[in-house]
């Protein structure tokens, strides 16, 4: 077997490894973490009690994909606060990435600095690349109890904040509603 092909099984394994630890939370509490947004300022999940969470992780900022799904959260921002919800993007950058990204894009949430993958890790999405490890594009849509209800493990950047929106509106039972 080459090297390329090795390569290749290497990430699908880490890859399902992964997606089956993440696969296997939803119906659980979901993980508490302790991290700092773009701002320096901590957050944890159990803050968020009440509401539901859109926890949405991503590999890198200011990436073409991660830009996408970010400012697509950030345009349907108001729709999320119509469902109670409060979005929490996530990556493995530290603080000051985030601040520049959230600037740049003028991001209206939270994105939480994972740079020691505790919640990663705790969610089942550290992906390594090589000697790189990134947070895999992933989301958790938590209750307002604090369980995931869903998981995406699948993840269109572009798509991905109107497939919540439509998931949460039919748990809420109140429909997504447009903010055009």
């Amino acid at each position: 077997m080459n090297s390329f092909m090795r390569k290749c099984l290497t990430l699908i394994g880490i890859s399902l490894s992964a997606g089956t630890l993440a696969a296997g939370l939803v119906g659980s509490p979901a993980p508490d973490f302790h991290l700092q947004d773009q701002n320096g300022e901590w957050h944890s999940l159990e803050q968020y009690r009440g509401q539901w969470v859109v926890l949405y992780f991503y590999p890198k900022d200011d990436t073409p994909g991660c830009t996408k799904e970010a400012c697509a959260f950030r345009d349907n921002i108001f729709a999320f606060e119509k469902l109670n919800a409060i979005v929490l993007g996530v990556s493995l950058d530290n603080v000051e990435s985030h601040a520049e990204f959230a600037e740049k894009y003028s991001l209206p949430f939270s994105i939480l600095a994972d740079s020691e993958k505790q919640a990663a890790s705790a969610y089942g999405v550290v992906m390594k690349i090589g000697p790189m490890e990134l947070a895999s594009r992933q989301s958790f849509l938590i209750d307002p109890e604090g369980n995931i209800v869903k998981h995406y493990a699948k993840v269109n950047a572009e798509k991905h904040s109107e497939e919540v929106l439509v998931d949460l509106g039919e748990l809420t039972g109140e429909g997504k509603e447009s903010d055009s």
